[in-house]
């Protein structure tokens, strides 16, 4: 794929690279190792196009001043190498480059050859990545925390794809454990009491309506024939019908918010293959277990964790741990993944360490798995903030949100801070249609163009389009933002945070009305005319390509 603004970057970097040597071969000053050279995107345009501290960050390493490097560095750098017009320095040894101004122009035309596919890359050369999020407890309806654990694992997913890694989306269904036996032990009581016997509900059972319609449902079919069956045949029986009922309404749930996993992966298959005491057994052969108190425990601390972990109990159950061990080792190991991300509440954030502690132990690398720690939103309608909890049923569902602002607002509300921040969710504010909502204000910019566009009456597909005629600040620093479509995706998986092509979205909305309201698309000179069409078109086509990214609509009409 042309990628056309690193192709610039890495011919600087690569020319001071070159600069460097030349320095040491003429004996300026000697260097063993060079550190990574970064280009920066300097505040001020006076500063050039990009800027770099790599003389800086050599002193201490040549015994020289960062003045005197940065002029060696500048003296040997060769502009015919690159697009760069011209170097300078600023401040104590700051290196400047200012591009020539046509480089901007073949932006235009990669976003025109390469339409649907610009942004594009093979940054990640084929990599085979497993994206695991939401899983869910599938024991009620999906809530606002998965609602945003949603939006950034498929937004993950999203720029991982379009970085040339091979991606899979799985939801790793929890239907075994502790969980799943107070899900049980609530159906069973509602069971009852739906069929008038006279039992207490569990104190820490689910107390959702759903447990109850589950139960209403059942005795219709079924009546009251299983008041009598053995309890644990009994609840069994309720789980599987239950559970089937769930599952079915999350994957719908989750089809309504515009995802669709590759595979749902059960946790019990874990059990069935008995995968979960094979991870216990070769982790007490290598050496890695010890007894106590009837438990056996992961030496954790082994691996630089602050305590020991229990993977079985001494009711020999396994922990839920053991569990994560063996279908962390089943991505990894089993299946073949290069790379798992995982994207986790902000209350596993200490499972961390002790989940890349247990693949080092089973010989596989703890780099191969990173998590996304997301933090919790607050829900405000009207200034008031909705309760949220599962067991109590007074909680906000994901559909509850959808009927309420749509796929499009939640999805991008989502992600508009990165996982680790914390935020207001503003209901009111996402159904506004203003430019204070920010969904609105990048799907009416899209939909403004289509408009531009099909106002256009002129033919002009005799005149030869001329971007050097897009001379205005405002048309360059638009097409300077179109440039940076395929960097922000590379950045958004480099630091696993896919909120990146939200804030850019917004960027590229804002800097098209910037240059509406300042350039005329319509106007007498044919030839400009042509040229800002050509530009608004590459505009409508990143921007569709970035609401594809997000998983939101692109509206021709608002």
């Amino acid at each position: 794929m042309t990628y056309t603004l690193n192709k610039v970057k890495d011919q600087i970097i690569e020319e001071v690279k070159n600069s460097i040597d030349k320095s040491i071969e003429n004996g300026s000053f000697t260097l063993d190792e060079l550190p990574e050279i970064l280009l920066e995107t300097p505040r001020e345009k006076q500063f050039g196009d990009f800027s770099t501290n790599i003389a800086m960050q050599l002193p201490k390493l040549t015994k020289k001043s960062p003045r005197f490097i940065a002029e060696e560095i500048v003296k040997n750098f060769e502009k015919s190498n690159t697009d760069v017009a011209k170097v300078e320095i600023a401040g104590p040894g700051f290196i400047n480059f200012t591009l020539n101004p046509d480089w901007i122009y073949s932006i235009l035309n990669d976003i025109k050859k390469l339409s649907k596919d610009y942004g594009k890359t093979e940054y990640g050369k084929g990599k085979k990545v497993n994206v695991e999020f939401i899983s869910a407890n599938p024991t009620g309806p999906m809530h606002m925390g998965n609602a945003r654990g949603g939006a950034i694992g498929d937004g993950m997913a999203s720029v991982l794809a379009w970085s040339g890694h091979e991606v899979v989306k799985e939801f790793y269904i929890n239907d075994a454990g502790n969980q799943i036996e107070k899900f049980g032990q609530s159906l069973e009581a509602r069971y009852l009491q739906v069929n008038g016997v006279e039992v207490e509900f569990p104190e820490d059972g689910y107390k959702g309506e759903d447990i109850t319609v589950h139960m209403n449902e059942f005795t219709q079919l079924y009546g009251n024939s299983y008041v009598d069956y053995d309890s644990r045949e009994r609840r069994e029986i309720f789980i599987a019908y239950a559970l089937e009922k769930n599952i079915e309404k999350i994957k719908e749930d989750l089809s309504g918010y515009g995802i669709e996993y590759d595979v749902w992966f059960h946790e019990s298959s874990l059990y069935e293959a008995d995968e979960v005491a094979k991870i216990v057994k070769e982790l007490t052969d290598k050496g890695h277990t010890y007894e106590k108190d009837g438990a056996i425990w992961f030496k954790a601390t082994d691996f630089g964790c602050e305590k020991d972990d229990v993977l079985v109990r001494n009711n020999d159950v396994p922990t839920y741990f053991a569990a994560d061990i063996a279908y962390h080792v089943n991505k990894l190991r089993t299946r073949g993944f290069d790379w798992s991300i995982d994207v986790w509440g902000a209350d596993h954030h200490g499972h961390v360490a002790r989940m890349k502690a247990a693949l080092e132990a089973m010989g596989l690398s703890g780099d191969d798995l990173d998590v996304i720690i997301m933090q919790l939103v607050r829900l405000v309608r009207k200034g008031e903030t909705a309760r949220m909890s599962k067991r109590q049923g007074n909680m906000v569902t994901l559909s509850d949100l959808i009927d309420e602002v749509g796929k499009d607002a939640a999805r991008f509300f989502f992600n508009l801070r990165s996982p680790e921040s914390h935020f207001d969710f503003d209901l009111d504010l996402a159904v506004e249609e203003s430019n204070e909502n920010p969904v609105f204000y990048v799907q009416y910019a899209h939909a403004r163009i289509s408009s531009i566009l099909r106002q256009v009456e002129e033919d002009l597909s005799t005149i030869q389009v001329d971007y050097a005629l897009l001379k205005e600040e405002e048309e360059k620093e638009l097409i300077r933002i179109l440039a940076e479509l395929p960097y922000e995706i590379i950045s958004a998986v480099e630091k696993m945070d896919p909120s990146r092509i939200t804030r850019y979205a917004m960027d590229v909305a804002s800097n098209f009305h910037t240059f509406y309201n300042a350039c005329r698309v319509r106007t007498e000179d044919k030839k400009l005319m042509k040229a800002r069409i050509e530009l608004v078109k590459s505009v409508r086509r990143v921007l569709k390509n970035v609401l594809d990214i997000l998983g939101i609509k692109a509206p021709e009409r608002m």
